[in-house]
């Protein structure tokens, strides 16, 4: 270890805490401890190009405790990737690209949004999946274009959250040797020493899950940091976990101690860092000697030529095999929206009745051919969720070519590892579980909005329709809870028009994750059904004399089709209403206010909402003076014809309550 290589490590330590004592907010305990293995990564171990931040072949770096962010965002500073002097002076303000912690899209060089802590672990055994995938689909002998490492930075937090359990047991089953995981061990967290809650023996775990442990027993020893590194590239046949053990906050006063985790050093305190570091000058603020940058400077150089290598080898390699550089183009392009649309079998289905979760594994099976990077699979649930490729092969060790992904009963983080997938780039990926289920998912989804991932989510038996399995597999409240996140797309289609509908949503969506809601028992298909389902809310069923409409019946899903039972039987008694189609709401309140009230005109008070989950949120469209008929409470056990008659989805029923509303309003 060089005089300048420590140099350069203090220097992230004390750009980190100058940035966080400036903003009074922030982790100093984290960077100060973890600086020397990041370091040593960054600058000898891992290729990647500030120059080129989005090269395909580049390794991937997740900080998954990303309340360490200022360890990222120095990084990042000394290495070039466009974050400046007056950035790490912004850390934490409004507008910053630099914000409490890290987001992936806002700032350079973040490969992921973390700060749930575990999540970031998760999330890179996703990307190790994706690489493991597109290195089968592409390389062939002599041309390795897809040939790099994830590796992840976490402390015990990150290690205590059950998601990175559950991610890593998969990772080990599954052999992704090409991920690499740092576990920050300093044995702190915010109340005190870890041996108050987490006295296991980590390493012993993740031997059992499968992975190859090694352990450096000094924080601050570069050269068995990077022997360790290597050592975890040399094993084909396991993921590593590398345990490095560090002091939390070293070099400032409260080194080692829980009061360095989370609040800044103080004036007082930084000065005795810079003190107890060499730091020149330890009385200013933001102080880095040229020759740091100089440093920084030459090691980026060994990036660029790495990068200039892959690009050697990936020209040769189109050149030899034209036809994968025209497979390589589409796997990392939008898909392609039109030929789906212009596809008359993708939108065909008999008139018969069939489950929405049935007509969902048709689809797949029709997308599959057309778009060829589309991966995903289920949590143990791919016969009941309809999410098989049929003829595609299984995802598993020592054969990653497969397309059918085996997430096992881990919800949490398969939802984690489909963001992952995302990331990496070069495929589309959907994941499947009872709607019930998405409880497990919700963290993961709401990172993926965060993230902008179109990430599909196949969603079935999703209502009391789910019968005898009884309250704790009907779902009530989950569809209120997804449409209440930004930025997610909650389609829960009527029919099959409306399913393929709801998939082309999915897959050419390019910034926002997809909730397809699905259900368990057959659905007939409905002679109005049509492409405007994609605004969100269209008029299934028009009135006979829209003059004299009395009511709208707005409705999703299987709802849709008793509405329209219940408009027939209003008919026979003279009384004209309009049903509403209305699978997806946030869609329709992205329509122009002109839509909006071409379907749902406002002169019209009398409306009935009809949806067999929680009533949260349809008060927004029946007004006042509507109606909702929804689960007022959680369901029961018994078979779902016979629940929904229970609990009043009946067409007995909704006439009744229309009719006391038309009253109301009259």
């Amino acid at each position: 270890m060089s005089k300048m290589d420590m140099t350069c490590v203090n220097a992230i330590r004390v750009l980190a805490a100058d940035a966080i004592q400036k903003a009074n907010s922030g982790h100093p305990g984290l960077p100060l401890g973890s600086a020397p293995m990041a370091y040593e990564l960054w600058a000898n171990h891992m290729n990647h190009n500030a120059k080129d931040p989005k090269w395909a072949n580049r390794d991937r770096f997740v900080l998954s405790g990303g309340h360490g962010s200022t360890l990222l965002y120095s990084l990042l500073h000394f290495f070039g990737y466009g974050l400046t002097m007056d950035d790490m002076k912004q850390f934490r303000q409004l507008g910053s690209l630099t914000p409490g912690h890290p987001e992936y899209g806002h700032t350079t060089g973040v490969e992921a949004t973390t700060g749930p802590l575990g999540a970031g672990m998760a999330m890179a055994v996703g990307m190790a999946m994706a690489e493991a995938h597109l290195a089968a689909e592409f390389n062939r002998p002599g041309f390795p274009v897809v040939d790099h490492y994830t590796f992840a930075l976490g402390g015990d937090g990150c290690l205590m959250e059950g998601i990175s359990s559950e991610a890593f047991s998969l990772a080990g089953s599954l052999g992704l040797s090409k991920l690499i995981i740092l576990y920050d061990s300093n044995k702190i967290t915010i109340e005190g020493g870890t041996d108050i809650a987490f006295t296991e023996d980590v390493q012993a775990r993740m031997r059992a899950f499968g992975f190859q442990t090694l352990t450096v027993e000094d924080g601050n020893d570069l050269e068995a940091i990077g022997k360790a590194i290597e050592e975890a590239k040399a094993d084909k046949e396991h993921p590593s976990f590398i345990t490095v053990k560090t002091v939390i906050g070293y070099g400032s006063p409260k080194q080692g101690t829980a009061a360095v985790h989370g609040a800044p050093l103080g004036e007082d305190g930084v000065k005795a860092l810079k003190e107890n570091l060499g730091w020149p000058e330890p009385e200013k603020s933001f102080n880095i000697p040229q020759d740091v940058y100089d440093h920084y400077a030459e090691l980026a150089k060994k990036g660029e030529q790495a990068e200039a290598e892959w690009n050697k080898l990936f020209a040769d390699y189109c050149a030899k095999f034209p036809e994968e550089k025209a497979r390589w183009d589409k796997f990392h392009a939008p898909v392609d929206a039109q030929a789906i649309l212009d596809d008359k079998d993708f939108w065909a289905f008999e008139d018969k009745p069939m489950a929405t979760r049935n007509t969902s594994g048709v689809m797949i099976n029709r997308i599959k051919d057309h778009v060829q990077q589309l991966i995903g699979g289920s949590a143990d649930l791919a016969p009941s969720n309809k999410t098989n490729m049929n003829g595609e092969a299984d995802f598993k060790k020592g054969s990653y070519i497969g397309r059918n992904l085996h997430f096992g009963i881990r919800e949490l983080a398969m939802a984690a590892m489909a963001n992952g997938i995302t990331l990496h780039g070069g495929l589309r990926v959907y994941v499947g579980t009872f709607f019930v289920f998405s409880d497990y998912m919700k963290p993961m989804i709401r990172l993926a909005a965060l993230m902008k991932l179109p990430v599909t989510y196949v969603l079935t038996h999703d209502s009391i329709g789910v019968g005898e399995d009884g309250p704790t597999h009907e779902p009530i409240e989950q569809a209120a809870m997804l449409r209440a996140l930004p930025n997610v797309n909650v389609f829960r289609p009527a029919d099959g028009f409306e399913t393929a509908a709801g998939w082309y949503l999915a897959l050419t969506s390019k910034e926002t994750p997809t909730a397809l809601v699905l259900t368990r028992q057959n659905l007939p298909q409905l002679k109005g059904s049509s492409m405007e389902a994609l605004k969100g809310a269209y008029v299934v069923s028009e009135a006979q004399d829209k003059d004299s409409m009395k009511a709208i019946l707005i409705a999703s899903g299987s709802e849709v089709s008793l509405a329209i039972e219940v408009q027939q039987e209003l008919g026979k008694q003279g009384i004209d209403v309009r049903v509403v189609s209305m699978p997806c709401m946030d869609l329709f309140e992205q329509q122009s206010a002109e839509y909006k009230e071409s379907i749902l005109p406002s002169e019209v008070r009398a409306r009935v909402g009809i949806e067999a989950l929680s009533g949260f949120g349809w008060e927004r469209y029946t007004g006042l003076d509507g109606a909702v008929i929804c689960m007022p409470g959680f369901g029961a056990s018994g078979p779902g014809p016979k629940l929904f008659e229970h609990f009043g989805f009946t067409k007995e029923h909704v006439v009744e309550t229309t009719l006391s509303v038309i009253k109301k309003n009259s």
